[in-house]
């Protein structure tokens, strides 16, 4: 099975971790910028009507939800690292101050950070997704899908804008790219045929995406945060309908081993993710409050409750909607419990589906 960045990758006691420790590397992964893909363009045969009648819904839901991220959005709103934007407990870098400590101030100050880190990553993974969906329009091959791929570019261009100007007017900085995520993105953009981009990006990327602004939603407290990430969220959850929508018609046509390729692939793309257990994050905010990557890591994976913290950002969304696929099998189930993405097989097949689906 495909391993992204092998050579990355060391091990934590029986935990496999994928990190980027190299300056150099770091930067020539994030400063390659020109992606080589020869996109190919499907017309739709001449057929405007409507083919797929539940993504024909799913895209006039689209065009009455939209919203204005300049003027729906109150942007007075002040934000400062010098009060708690959320749970402190829910914080992994004030928590380890706290222990360290350090002073509530200096705590308020690393959840700040920490936050802003990981809408940073939003940020960039709402790019690679308005790049991706463009591909998309050009390469599916029903009017609904183009016409839904088409407006899902416009709600990744304003989920852009709106990230950027958050980041960039009220935390004060944009964090860059994390290498794994830009590993990832890139290959999602240089993966061939138009299914395989959807499970990537609507499946795998939105349906984690949505977990982890969910999780950011219930810890947070800070009504501009709450406010953004409620709008967003409400968007993704079409995003990530329509990835299930299109892959549930797909999977009940392929044969036996193209199944197997998108089982083992859509491991793979999430397996790295996980892999990386937010050291890009702590290596690039934690020397600013004295903390050691691997330490921090190394009690992380140590603590008795770690599957069932590491799992909630997976089981939200985007490992349910894989079991109901049938892209998580028996063939591979376990793979996905050892590694602390699949903790309740039954919450899984029984967890709700993403809103608009039916």
């Amino acid at each position: 099975m495909e391993k992204f960045a092998r050579e990355h990758r060391r091990q934590f006691g029986q935990f496999e971790v994928l990190d980027f420790v190299d300056e150099d590397e770091i930067a020539r992964v994030r400063t390659n910028l020109d992606v080589k893909n020869p996109t190919s363009i499907r017309w739709n045969a001449w057929e405007y009507g409507s083919e797929v009648a539940e993504l024909r819904r799913l895209y006039e839901k689209g065009k009455t939800a939209q919203w204005n991220a300049t003027s729906d959005i109150d942007w007075s709103i002040p934000l400062s690292d010098e009060e708690w934007i959320g749970v402190p407990d829910a914080s992994l870098l004030a928590n380890i101050c706290k222990l360290m400590g350090k002073d509530e101030k200096t705590q308020k100050a690393a959840m700040f950070d920490e936050v802003a880190w990981l809408l940073s990553q939003l940020l960039h993974g709402e790019q690679g997704a308005l790049q991706i969906c463009g591909q998309l329009t050009n390469l599916c091959p029903t009017t609904d899908e183009k016409f839904y791929s088409a407006s899902q570019v416009a709600d990744e261009a304003r989920h852009t804008e709106v990230f950027a100007r958050l980041l960039s007017d009220k935390f004060g900085t944009i964090y860059p790219i994390s290498p794994v995520a830009k590993t990832l993105l890139d290959a999602l953009l240089t993966v061939d045929g138009y299914y395989m981009k959807t499970l990537g990006m609507q499946t795998l990327f939105e349906g984690f995406a949505m977990g982890l602004m969910d999780l950011l939603r219930t810890n947070l407290r800070h009504p501009l945060l709450l406010d953004v990430l409620k709008r967003v969220i409400v968007d993704e959850a079409r995003h990530a309908a329509f990835g299930v929508l299109t892959m549930r018609r797909v999977v009940n046509e392929v044969g036996e081993e193209e199944r197997y390729r998108m089982e083992d692939w859509s491991f793979s793309v999430l397996e790295a993710l996980n892999a990386n257990q937010n050291l890009a994050m702590l290596r690039q905010v934690g020397p600013k409050y004295g903390l050691d990557p691997d330490a921090v890591t190394h009690g992380m994976l140590a603590q008795p409750t770690w599957a069932e913290m590491n799992s909630m950002v997976f089981m939200h969304t985007v490992v349910p909607n894989l079991v109901r696929l049938g892209l998580i099998s028996e063939r591979t189930r376990t793979k996905w419990e050892k590694l602390g993405m699949l903790t309740d097989i039954r919450k899984a097949e029984q967890g709700p589906t993403p809103p608009d689906v039916d």
